[in-house]
C-alpha cells in the first residue's frame, strides 16, 4: 500500500490523500471515488501517464484524468503542490523526501513550518537546488524516516542520544519522548549489591598509596574487611552495616555519617579517625586504639554508639561530645582528657575506667556505673 495526493487534471487544488494498492484498476477506481469523476488515465507530476501500479512511489503526486484525450497535466502544476519532490542538503548529505513527508506527520515541527510554504523561510540553496541544513546527516536520517512511516528506527552505531537532540531541536516531541524511553531502558540497572573483599582488594592494588581513595556512599554491608591497610580512606556516608572490620587500620578515615550498625571493630586503629554522627549502634569496638601519638584526636562528635561494646580501647582524648553511648560498655577504657559534654551515658558501664581531666559537662550519667575507678571524678567536670 502506498500514500499519494491526488488531483483533478488540470487543476492544483481540492487534492486528496488516498491510500493505493492492487492494480492500476484499483487506482483508477480509487481516484473516481475521492475525486467525484469517471477516471481513465493517470499522470505523475512530470506529464508522464502511468499505467503500471508498480511506477507509482510512496508520497507520489498524481494527476487524474476523465478522459483519454485531455493529455498530460501541466508539470508546472507539481510545483504549487504542498507535496512536490525536494532534496535536503544535511551537513553535506543529500536526502530526497516530499513536502508532504516534512509536513503532514508532525505540523508543528520546525521542518513542517521551514516547508508548508515554498520559501517563506527564505531557505538556503547549494549549487543544485538542494535546500541545506547545517545538521548532522548520521542523525537527521531516524528524524526524516519517522516523519515518512511514524516508527522510530535506529541503525546499528547511531547513538540515540544525538538523534534526541536532534528530535528536540526540531520540536518533533513524540520521537524525543521515544528517544527519552528507549536511552533509559538501555542504561544498565543500578547495582547496589555490596562489594565484596575481593573486589575492594582489587580496588585497593589498583590505587597509589599517594591517591585519595573515595569510597563516599558505597554499600560494604556485611563485607569482610578485616586486617586491610584503610587509612586516610573516605567512607563518608558509606553502608559498613554489619561489615567485619577487626583489626583493620583506619588511622585517619573519613567515616562521618557513615552506617556502621553492628559492625565488627575489635583491635581496629582508629587515630585521628573521624566519625561526626556516624552510626554505630550495636557494634563492637574491642580493645580499639583511638590515640594519635602525632597529637592527632579521633572525633566521634555526635555520634550513635548506643550499646557499642568498646571495652579496653585506648581513648585518650577522644571527642565525645554530644555523642549518644546509652546501654554502652566502656569498661577499662583510657579516656583521659577525653570530652564528653553533652553526652548521654545513661546506663554505660564505666567501670575501670581513666577519666583523669576528660570533660563531662552537661553529660547525661543515670544509671552509668563508675565502679573501680582510676582517678576519682573531680567536681570541676561538672557531671550532672
Amino acid at each position: 500500500m502506498k500514500r499519494v495526493t491526488l488531483f483533478v487534471n488540470g487543476s492544483s487544488t481540492n487534492g486528496k490523500v488516498a491510500a493505493v494498492f492492487g492494480s492500476m484498476e484499483d487506482v483508477l477506481s480509487v481516484a473516481s471515488v475521492k475525486l467525484g469523476i469517471r477516471a481513465s488515465c493517470v499522470y505523475n507530476g512530470s506529464g508522464g501517464h502511468i499505467d503500471d501500479v508498480t511506477l507509482i512511489r510512496d508520497d507520489d503526486v498524481l494527476f487524474v484524468s476523465e478522459d483519454d484525450d485531455l493529455g498530460p497535466p501541466d508539470h508546472r502544476l507539481a510545483e504549487h503542490t504542498h507535496t512536490d519532490w525536494l532534496t535536503l542538503n544535511v551537513g553535506g548529505r543529500c536526502f530526497t523526501t516530499t513536502r508532504s513527508t516534512l509536513v503532514s506527520k508532525e505540523p508543528e515541527s520546525m521542518l513542517a513550518h521551514m516547508f508548508r510554504e515554498t520559501d517563506v523561510w527564505g531557505n538556503k540553496r547549494d549549487s543544485r537546488g538542494a535546500y541545506l541544513i547545517d545538521r548532522s546527516p548520521d542523525y537527521f536520517e531516524p528524524i526524516l524516516n519517522y516523519l515518512r512511516h511514524g516508527q522510530m528506527i535506529i541503525n546499528d552505531g547511531i547513538n540515540p542520544r544525538g538523534v534526541l537532540e536532534e528530535a528536540r531541536f526540531f520540536g518533533i516531541e513524540p520521537l524525543a519522548e521515544q528517544l527519552e524511553a528507549l536511552i533509559k531502558a538501555s542504561q544498565p540497572a543500578e547495582d547496589h549489591s555490596p562489594l565484596t573483599r575481593k573486589e575492594f582488594v582489587r580496588f585497593l592494588l589498583a590505587t597509589t598509596t599517594k591517591s585519595e581513595l573515595r569510597c563516599q556512599g558505597l554499600n560494604f554491608s556485611g563485607a569482610d574487611l578485616s586486617r586491610l591497610d584503610l587509612r586516610n580512606i573516605n567512607f563518608r556516608l558509606a553502608n559498613l552495616r554489619g561489615a567485619n572490620l577487626n583489626h583493620s587500620n583506619l588511622s585517619g578515615a573519613n567515616l562521618e555519617r557513615a552506617d556502621l550498625s553492628n559492625a565488627c571493630l575489635d583491635g581496629a586503629n582508629l587515630q585521628g579517625v573521624k566519625m561526626l554522627c556516624t552510626n554505630a549502634e550495636g557494634a563492637t569496638l574491642r580493645g580499639c586504639n583511638f590515640e594519635d601519638p602525632a597529637g592527632g584526636k579521633a572525633n566521634l562528635e555526635g555520634a550513635n554508639l548506643k550499646g557499642v561494646d568498646m571495652e579496653g580501647s585506648q581513648m585518650t582524648g577522644i571527642n565525645l561530645r554530644v555523642a549518644t553511648l546509652k546501654n554502652a560498655t566502656l569498661k577499662n577504657c583510657n579516656l583521659r582528657g577525653a570530652t564528653l559534654a553533652g553526652t548521654d551515658l545513661e546506663n554505660c558501664d564505666l567501670s575501670g575506667c581513666d577519666l583523669q581531666e576528660a570533660n563531662l559537662r552537661g553529660s547525661n550519667v543515670k544509671g552509668a556505673i563508675f565502679q573501680e575507678m582510676l582517678t576519682p571524678l573531680h567536681m570541676s567536670q561538672s557531671v550532672r
